[in-house]
């Protein structure tokens, strides 16, 4: 039970103002169905998560970290511009779903920004520590669920308040932050 119990609150804290976080805010405010996101994150974390033991460690030992903090640099800033693309709706089509649904979209989404997340390695860590990798992977998917289950509700709400053009443009800012400070972190290695 100790191992569920660490590997909650450990998640549930370092998800808090993390890049998944903010995609659970889009999914919702751009799809403004939170059940299917909510249920696609869910699916999402627990393949991430589970997976996160047995491949997880060969994947970053493989890639190594300064091409890692490269790779993920690239990809903030891609899924910025992502987001700054409208969506080409006309107003009778605006209620229909994405192409391959929304809960398809929030899983394939959430599980590719997952991989080399802080989480995932956290997950990782402690799959090391503890022998009852499922209850690991329990606990940091209840935790991934804490924190992000009101966001999605919070983006939900938000759609309704704010323009979501507003909603894409701040989004889109944050992932491209994101993105920077991880090249800035990668530039003294590449000059020393």
């Amino acid at each position: 039970m100790e191992s569920f119990l660490v590997s909650t609150g450990i998640v549930a804290i370092a998800e808090i103002g993390d890049k998944t976080q903010l995609l659970a805010l889009l999914l919702a405010a751009k799809f403004r169905k939170p059940l299917p996101i909510i249920a696609g994150i869910f699916i999402a974390t627990v393949a991430n998560h589970a997976g996160a033991a047995v491949i997880g460690s060969w994947i970053a030992a493989l890639i190594g970290p300064d091409t890692m903090r490269w790779v993920l640099a690239a990809g903030f800033v891609a899924m910025g511009i992502w987001v700054l693309i409208p969506d080409k709706v006309d107003d009778d089509e605006a209620d229909k779903a994405p192409r391959f649904g929304v809960l398809l979209t929030t899983i394939i989404a959430f599980f590719l920004l997952e991989m080399g997340d802080k989480t995932q390695i956290a997950t990782i860590a402690l799959a090391a520590r503890y022998p009852e990798w499922w209850l690991v992977t329990l606990g940091t998917t209840f935790g991934m669920m804490i924190a992000n289950v009101p966001a999605v509700l919070v983006g939900q709400a938000a759609t309704q308040v704010l323009p979501l053009r507003v909603v894409h443009i701040v989004a889109a800012l944050a992932f491209f932050v994101l993105g920077a400070l991880l090249a800035l972190d990668g530039v003294p290695h590449l000059l020393g």
